[in-house]
């Protein structure tokens, strides 16, 4: 009996400890309003799988909400549609319209980026041995950074995106070297910082901040599981990023964090566009929105990129524009 007491003792001390070091790993800064930014991630992939004017919608977010940051995916399947032949003025159109309104820029290249399907593969590449795809990768990154690297709006270079996060999304297998060759090209050729970016809720992030001179996490707290088949929240308070980032900065030291991915659209078990609106109120609405923007200031982060701003114009098209209305006045203080 008393040595069954002395072993729970010693559990309870134990348990104690590690809630205490838990306790002690979640504080961090939480800083006011005043001091938060926002950014937006714009894909001209989405605004026309919605059927936008992409070019509107896109001259709409500098001068009707007033974003001054942007990241842009530099597609590699719309860059080189065909091999060899590379077409810039998609892309150059964006970048040059950003910069006439002194807006920021993180331009993200690889193959992995941002919308589904996750990796953004030439047809071409079909076919192709896992080491020639590599080297035409290469091929596209060193191209796409030697244009725009004298464009002084960009502030960074994203390479990949979550690029831990293999599992998800239709692409292959996760090769780290090859994720080091990519970054040790891009820091040949300019010196800019480096953006690596994981998953808030579903990586570890050492792997990336490690890589990183800035991390950027995603940030999630409602959406569908494919593989159960419902819409789930997730129970995360904000000191579970704290936690995270405490964590990780053990082992990693990059210059900045950021949430590279803040939800800020819905995610249901097809595209939004197809969801009946109350399925995709269960995911993002307005009220949620200013959830998300409170729990990331808890969350101990400074800057922000929302993901949505595609689905705010849509939606305002829609005759629904308040998540619209309501973007615009973080953007605006």
């Amino acid at each position: 009996m008393l040595k069954n007491l002395y072993w729970l003792k010693i559990f309870f001390i134990v348990l104690v400890l590690i809630l205490f070091f838990i306790f002690l790993l979640s504080r961090g800064r939480v800083y006011g309003q005043a001091e938060l930014e926002y950014g937006v991630t714009f894909s001209k992939k989405q605004a026309e799988d919605l059927g936008l004017d992409w070019r509107k919608i896109y001259l709409s977010i500098f001068d009707d909400l007033g974003v001054k940051k942007i990241r842009l995916p530099a597609y590699w399947n719309e860059i080189e549609k065909e091999e060899g032949n590379y077409s810039w003025e998609g892309l150059d159109w964006q970048i040059n319209q950003a910069g006439e309104r002194q807006a920021e820029i993180i331009l993200a290249v690889g193959a992995r980026l941002p919308r589904w399907p996750e990796c953004h593969f030439p047809d071409w590449t079909s076919g192709r041995l896992k080491a020639q795809i590599e080297n035409k990768i290469l091929d596209y990154i060193n191209k796409t950074i030697e244009r725009y690297k004298g464009n002084k709006n960009i502030v960074a270079w994203q390479i990949e995106n979550e690029p831990f996060l293999s599992h998800f999304g239709d692409c292959p297998k996760f090769d780290k070297k090859f994720l080091d060759q990519e970054i040790m090209l891009t820091r040949s050729l300019d010196n800019r910082p480096i953006v690596i970016t994981d998953s808030g809720e579903l990586s570890l992030w050492v792997g990336a901040a490690k890589r990183a001179d800035i991390f950027g996490t995603t940030m999630y707290r409602d959406t569908y599981s494919s593989f159960f088949k419902t819409y789930i929240h997730y129970p995360i308070l904000p000191g579970f990023f704290r936690l995270k980032k405490n964590l990780a900065g053990l082992f990693a030291k990059p210059k900045d964090w950021l949430v590279i991915e803040m939800q800020a659209e819905p995610w249901g078990p097809k595209p939004y566009q197809n969801l009946s609106q109350i399925d995709r109120d269960k995911t993002m609405e307005v009220g949620k929105f200013k959830e998300m923007i409170e729990f990331g200031r808890q969350a101990g982060f400074r800057e922000f990129y929302l993901w949505g701003v595609e689905f705010w114009y849509w939606e305002f098209k829609e005759g629904r524009p308040e998540m619209w209305q309501y973007a615009r006045t973080l953007f605006n203080r």
